[in-house]
């Protein structure tokens, strides 16, 4: 029985192959999970990989088997592929949902750290790294950005990604990932004027 095949008799509700599907891919999909994982610089705990896991595992199953039943075998592209494909996309997806810690401190690729940015946008940020009450507020405005623009950060610092990685990406254009870079550092610069320490 080919990959397809397989697949129509668990789509067909044939317990016996959905049993062998299970224990066919369940460890290929834990090695995927983390291997995507491992290329992203992302350490999660055993229960967020297990969540994930059965995540993956409902959304194939869902609406009767609507996600496992896109599989067609094209091109020669095998079932482990296609979960491979499947499993790498979801696993990105969330991590982008949750909340990531960014470190002022790290430095990128070109040797600038969000600290340094900040000395930019202006003069009386010097200081502001040999003060723990800045930092601590720093890291309150980040926590105040939405999750998508503390991700953004997450690439760009603690990733290490080049803008042009981060819109490769997060599939969007340059343009747009320069005005979302802007975005983001004009809310922070907001924020730091909002609790006294710009302007």
């Amino acid at each position: 029985m080919d990959d397809l095949q397989f697949v129509q008799s668990c789509l067909k509700g044939n317990k016996q192959s959905w049993s062998e599907f299970i224990s066919r891919y369940n460890r290929l999909i834990y090695n995927y999970i983390y291997s995507t994982l491992a290329v992203k610089g992302r350490n999660i705990s055993t229960e967020q990989a297990e969540d994930i896991f059965q995540e993956i595992f409902c959304s194939l199953i869902k609406n009767n088997y609507r996600k496992l039943s896109t599989y067609k075998g094209r091109n020669g592209c095998s079932l482990a592929s296609w979960l491979r494909q499947v499993t790498i996309n979801f696993t990105i997806d969330y991590m982008r949902k949750l909340k990531p810690m960014v470190s002022i401190d790290l430095r990128d690729e070109e040797g600038f750290s969000l600290a340094d940015t900040l000395k930019e946008v202006s003069a009386g940020a010097a200081e502001f790294l040999h003060d723990q009450n800045r930092r601590k507020t720093l890291q309150e405005c980040i926590s105040l950005l939405e999750s998508d623009e503390q991700f953004f950060l997450e690439l760009l610092l603690n990733q290490e990604l080049t803008l042009d990685e981060v819109k490769d990406y997060l599939k969007i254009n340059r343009g747009a990932a320069d005005m979302r870079k802007g975005r983001i550092l004009q809310k922070l610069q907001d924020c730091f004027k909002k609790k006294g320490f710009l302007g």
